[in-house]
């Protein structure tokens, strides 16, 4: 143990494993079993950190998840992790840490200067100070704060372990595994209920772990351990150490991050670093603990000022002392504990200053009732404290470190996470859960209130008892095992006035009771305007340790009592959770999975180029030989497809399934235009509007049966469209005879269009007459192809062309488009892809997603009549307010450049022939644009004010970020065959 000057014997950890590990770059070892932070405190090291704002000397606090100053940077490379507490950080050999948010060291930190500007850098500076001068914010302001902002680091290379995500249910979910948790367990699993224990500390049992006191006549410690033993044996109990519960979510669930392998210098192979489970829980016991309260006074920010409880956890667990020589500040007897056991250890207690005027004496130091420590000193390290005795006198009293003790906080997050409130508990000058909790919660241990062990261990049977008894398990308490019970002696200090010096609440984001004051002074008194105001609670603790403090400055300051100032809303997570483990396998390739059509491995056979369109992988255009620019495949697919006959994968359109005796009605309300009298065999073009009346999806609906309609929709809003359909169908209209199902994955989608689409078809369909007359635009039917394969048939046209889409079963698709490309070889067939695809639709003038963009009307569409007035619908009635019908609303029209050479752009605004370009004096804008084989020129439509009543007028489209200029024609936006003759030949 060379150098480990502050190291005790006895504790938790394995004096004969040592574990090698450096910070800042130098050597040190710890002892198998420490945490950094105490490994750290028996080098002798206390400075571990700087604060955000002032850059002040930081160390240690606590010993637990709710650290807010020993925050550093673990490993290196693709694996680096800022911002870990340093508390919970598990010792390994090798471990690599580092200090974060200082230059260029710990110990000489330029940005430290910032605490001699502390007067001007008070609390809501930054809300006065770059205000003025406007320009300056860009170029100077903004750079610097960026540069100014965060905390740790990340090395910007992919992290190379994965992270995983599991769903886990249970009976009983028990949140905490020291005294209370334990013991709701052992209740639970032996009545054979199905129990989960989550912890997220690797050694099960709380503060029996810290503490001296015993439990049936042995240490609490070795009673956690039998407790652990025999949880471990029951087949119907699972175990999750190193496990953070998160959040409590709606109908028992419950989020928690495991920590699988962050003990490690990397993980094993296939195991996970971390997982993020959602347990199902039928019940749950909160059994969370709770968190000790700093006194605030005059420099209390130095390092070696810490926790009481925390300095007792790191002397009896992991036989380390923060200094051989202590001083305790407390206001309960609960400091006076932490005295006992530091003397009993052989640590020189130099002095316990007791806030109580009635304090009782400690044999071994010396006692000062009554009396309060009004100042600190030491550079980077606490070295002298100042009392103030209760006769007035002050006195300094050398030490190396201060436990501080000014009471508990129950923990009670996970009880306020759908907006519960806490209530507030005179006794302990503490907030506890509140009588309104989450379905199925309840709590048990410190973290109701119940602070000794002997408490704990009765509340958490009975809890157990209780939540099983919901369940119809009958379960028994048993002996409560023998332990301590002190009742809490506490007198409420929340912070000393007299000194000299800041004191300080919130130590990592630097905020003072000072600036407390102020945010009262100006106003800020609620204390969600106190928070955001000051940022007290807003650092990555999230007040654990300030926000009592803040809250009792507060109420001091407007005469009102603590649970009448309130406190903020508490929110999931209840610790910091990784990104890795919120996104789990879906980084990547995977972040999106890929969908693929069921043409793609012929795609792909055939050299096709292919485009990302949302999921989906969808061929873009399909080049040949001697074709050296994409727009070269792209004019040749338009003109083969209008020629003769093109084929294009359309599977990725949304398709729902609509059955029921009240379907047609069902649509009825869903579309804007009718559907009731739509006759079976046929197909009707539907829009689709928002309930305030805007377009979103359009689309058609094909009824094959009185009780049957297939539904498609665009492929961006495939999802959307189903959602919203459903929502209808359950809570607008649950009493219609109505079911849903999304069967876009189910069938395999092909456009035929061209001139000799009718000819291609007829050679691979069973018997059915595609004649014009027998089989007419906008008709549908469910028939059998290649000999008995069943499909269904539409003749719709997005191309303009006579046109068809065939489906057949998914599993069948890639044999169909064999099928189609083999029977259309006498006519020469090609694949067209999303670009050919595109270029025919803008010809046609058929409106996509660039024009329903969530702003436009079925008016704007040049849809207004489709609008029935004859029934209702989503969004009929708003779409006839007085703003979406002014007579010179946008209306879509076609725009041809008058030089066949110019470019028309999509996006591009509109104006007038002569007059300013700007906002003022806009006429519209162009959606999408596109080069025309047909026409020979760039061509493009989009809105234009009154645009059906300008035909023929020449405007400027202007594109301001390129600096182009163009003039174009205003013309119908049906280019091609705009009396639609060909698609009904």
């Amino acid at each position: 143990m060379s150098g480990q000057i502050n190291r005790l014997n006895g504790g938790l950890v394995d004096h004969g494993q040592n574990l090698n590990f450096t910070f800042d770059g130098k050597s040190y070892q710890g002892l198998a079993g420490d945490t950094l932070a105490s490994a750290l405190l028996a080098n002798g090291v206390r400075l571990m950190g700087r604060s955000f704002k002032y850059h002040r000397p930081r160390g240690v606090l606590t010993a637990g998840s709710e650290e807010p100053n020993a925050l550093v940077e673990l490993r290196s490379g693709g694996r680096q992790e800022p911002n870990t507490r340093a508390t919970v950080a598990e010792l390994y050999e090798g471990l690599n840490a580092n200090s974060q948010n200082r230059w260029p060291s710990l110990q000489r930190d330029v940005l430290a200067v910032n605490d001699l500007f502390s007067n001007f850098l008070t609390a809501g500076f930054y809300y006065k100070t770059f205000m003025w001068p406007k320009a300056f914010w860009e170029k100077l302001y903004e750079p610097i704060i960026r540069r100014a902002a965060g905390l740790g680091s990340v090395s910007g290379e992919d992290d190379p372990d994965v992270y995983d995500k599991g769903f886990l249910h249970c009976d009983l979910l028990v949140i905490g595994a020291g005294p209370a948790g334990l013991s709701a367990a052992l209740t639970a699993g032996r009545a054979g209920a199905r129990v989960i224990l989550a912890d997220e500390d690797f050694a099960l049992g709380g503060r029996l772990n810290s503490e001296t006191y015993a439990v049936d006549n042995m240490a609490g410690s070795d009673w956690a351990i039998q407790a652990v033993a025999e949880l471990s044996s029951m087949d119907n109990v699972r175990l999750l150490p190193r496990t953070t519960v998160v959040g409590a979510f709606d109908h028992g669930i419950y989020g928690a991050v495991e920590r699988v392998a962050d003990h490690k210098p990397q993980p094993g192979a296939d195991e996970p670093r971390q997982i993020f489970w959602r347990i199902y829980s039928k019940r749950a016991v909160l059994c969370a603990g709770a968190t000790e309260r700093p006194i605030a006074f005059p420099n209390n920010d130095r390092p070696g000022i810490m926790m009481a409880g925390a300095v007792r956890s790191y002397a009896n667990r992991w036989a380390v002392t923060p200094d051989q020589r202590i001083s305790v500040f407390t206001n309960n007897d609960d400091g006076h504990r932490t005295a006992a056991d530091l003397m009993a250890k052989g640590v020189q207690v130099a002095a316990v200053i007791d806030t109580r005027a009635d304090a009782p004496q400690l044999d071994g130091t010396e006692v000062f009732a009554g009396a309060q420590v009004i100042g600190s000193k030491g550079r980077l390290g606490l070295e002298v404290v100042t009392v103030q005795t209760q006769q007035g006198f002050t006195r300094d009293i050398i030490c190396g470190a201060l436990a501080v003790s000014g009471g508990w906080n129950p923990n009670v997050h996970l009880t306020c996470h759908q907006r519960e409130r806490p209530q507030w508990n005179e006794a302990l000058a503490a907030f506890v859960p509140g009588e309104s909790l989450p379905v199925g919660l309840s709590v048990a241990g410190a973290a109701d209130g119940a602070l000794s062990t002997h408490g704990a261990l009765e509340t958490g049977a009975a809890r157990a008892v209780e939540a099983l008894a919901d369940l119809g398990i009958q379960a028994k308490p048993g002996n409560v095992p023998q332990a301590e019970d002190a009742p809490v002696n506490l007198q409420p200090f929340w912070y000393v006035k007299d000194g000299k010096g800041r004191a300080w609440i919130d130590q990592q984001n630097d905020v003072t009771v000072k600036d407390v004051k102020l945010a009262h002074q100006e106003n800020f008194v609620s204390v969600e305007h106190l928070k955001r105001y000051t940022t007290l609670g807003m650092a990555t603790d999230q007040g654990k340790t300030s926000n009592m403090g803040g809250l009792a400055v507060m109420a001091e300051m407007t005469g009102k009592s603590i649970p009448e100032t309130g406190t903020t809303i508490f929110r999931p997570p209840y610790t910091p959770v990784a990104m890795g483990a919120l996104a789990g396998r879906a980084v990547g390739k995977h972040f999106h999975p890929t969908r693929e059509t069921p043409s793609h491995k012929w795609a792909v056979e055939q050299g096709a180029v292919f485009t990302e369109v949302g999921d989906w992988l969808r061929a873009q255009w399909f080049p040949r030989k001697g074709e050296t620019h994409w727009r070269q495949s792209v004019d040749r697919e338009v003109l083969a497809t209008r020629n003769s006959v093109g084929v294009c994968d359309v599977t990725t359109l949304g398709k729902i399934d609509v059955q029921g005796a009240d379907a047609a009605e069902f649509l009825n309300k869903i579309y804007a235009n009718g559907f009731a009298k739509l006759p079976v065999g046929k197909v009707r073009y539907g829009l689709m509007l928002r309930e305030d009346g805007i377009a979103y999806d359009d689309g058609t609906a094909a009824r094959f049966a009185d009780d049957h309609f297939v539904v498609t929709t665009t492929t961006a809003n495939a999802v959307l469209v189903y959602r919203r359909m459903e929502f209808a169908r359950q809570c607008l209209w649950p009493d219609l005879d109505v079911q849903l199902i999304s069967t876009t994955e189910a069938w395999a989608q092909y456009a035929v269009a061209g001139p000799n689409s009718r000819k291609l078809l007829e050679k691979i369909v069973d018997d059915v007459d595609l004649s014009n007359e027998a089989f007419p635009f906008m008709a549908c039917a469910e028939i059998t192809v290649c000999g008995g394969c069943r499909a269904r048939l539409f003749r719709i046209s997005f191309s303009g062309e006579l046109a068809y889409e065939i489906a057949v079963p998914t599993r069948y698709g890639d044999a169909m488009i064999r099928a189609l490309m083999e029977a259309g070889e006498e006519f020469d067939v090609v694949p067209y892809g999303t670009e050919a695809l595109g270029v025919m639709r803008i010809e046609k003038g058929h409106a996509a997603g660039n024009e329903l963009n969530g702003t436009t009307t079925a008016l704007n569409l040049g849809m207004g009549r489709m609008v029935s007035k004859k029934k209702d619908c989503i969004g009929n009635t708003l779409s006839e307010r007085e703003g979406l019908n002014e007579a010179d609303a946008l209306r879509l029209v076609g725009f041809k450049p008058l030089d066949a050479g110019d470019t028309v752009a999509a996006g591009g605004h509109l104006m007038n022939a002569d007059g300013p370009v700007d906002a003022a004096h806009d006429q519209g804008y162009v959606t999408s644009a596109a080069y025309s084989p047909v026409l020979q020129s760039s061509i493009g439509i989009g809105y234009l004010k009154n645009g059906a009543e300008r035909m023929g007028e020449v405007l400027r489209l202007a594109n301001p970020l390129e600096g182009s200029e163009v003039k174009v024609e205003v013309v119908s936006a049906h280019f091609v065959d705009p009396d639609g003759g060909r698609q009904r030949a």
